[in-house]
């Protein structure tokens, strides 16, 4: 599906810095999971998937075709989505348009209503309003996952769903990506630090000072990252805390 090869992302600036160095990925499972502690690069490497930013040595594949230089317009008509940790607001634009230009055709109200009720909004109070500050940090959030749900493209990527949600709706967040890949057949990449969110992962990857260090099942990676061992490989007994 995805492959990341040899991919680098430096800062240029007075001090110069190494966000990610040398990484190496192959994301082919129905649910991954990218973990690590904060500033470890997780999230510049969740842009460089989507191409909102270029990495500066390496190269990104998707179905073996290779898109390291494209945008995140011809990424997404390829099939790729992102949803951002702070969702954008659009002031104008109703809810209503902004599920039916995810959907890309012509999309009842009804069909509209129903990817809201998928994640935990009630549709008649959400409908018509229009996506701007009116509208909560979590609002947006699960709103931006209806639209996600809605374009239902091959691959997803999350940056940190999390964040924002309430416990009641965080229990359904769970829920929704559950299901979602039964609804799109497609493979969906979270940045989490939520232990919720990892166990219900297909493969764990964990990001420290810009490199993997670690990466296998949930039954692998997980136990480690509950121990808090902040050094070890999985495979030696222990892993990076998230």
């Amino acid at each position: 599906m995805l492959e990341l090869k040899n991919i680098s992302y430096h800062v240029e600036d007075e001090n110069g810095k190494d966000i990610l160095n040398h990484i190496n990925l192959k994301i082919d499972d129905r649910f991954t999971a990218i973990t690590g502690p904060n500033g470890g690069g997780k999230s510049t490497l969740a842009k460089l998937i989507a191409g909102i930013i270029q990495p500066t040595e390496g190269q990104i594949f998707f179905e073996g075709q290779d898109i390291t230089d494209m945008s995140i317009t011809d990424r997404a008509n390829l099939g790729i989505s992102f949803a951002f940790q702070q969702p954008v607001r659009f002031k104008g634009i109703t809810v209503l348009d902004l599920i039916r230009l995810a959907a890309g055709d012509k999309l009842s109200v009804e069909g509209a209503c129903k990817y809201l009720s998928e994640v935990g909004l009630c549709a008649r109070d959400y409908i018509s309003r229009e996506v701007n500050a009116s509208l909560s940090g979590g609002e947006l959030k699960r709103i931006e996952i209806a639209t996600v749900i809605a374009r239902g493209m091959k691959l997803s990527v999350f940056d940190e769903p999390e964040a924002g949600i309430d416990l009641w709706s965080f229990q359904n967040l769970i829920k929704v990506f559950e299901e979602m890949h039964d609804k799109t057949q497609g493979n969906i990449v979270i940045i989490s630090h939520q232990e919720r969110i990892l166990d219900i992962a297909d493969k764990i990857v964990v990001i420290a000072n810009g490199e993997i260090q670690d990466m296998g099942t949930k039954e692998e990676i997980l136990p480690g990252l509950l121990n808090g061992n902040l050094e070890c490989k999985h495979n030696a007994g222990g892993c990076i805390h998230g």
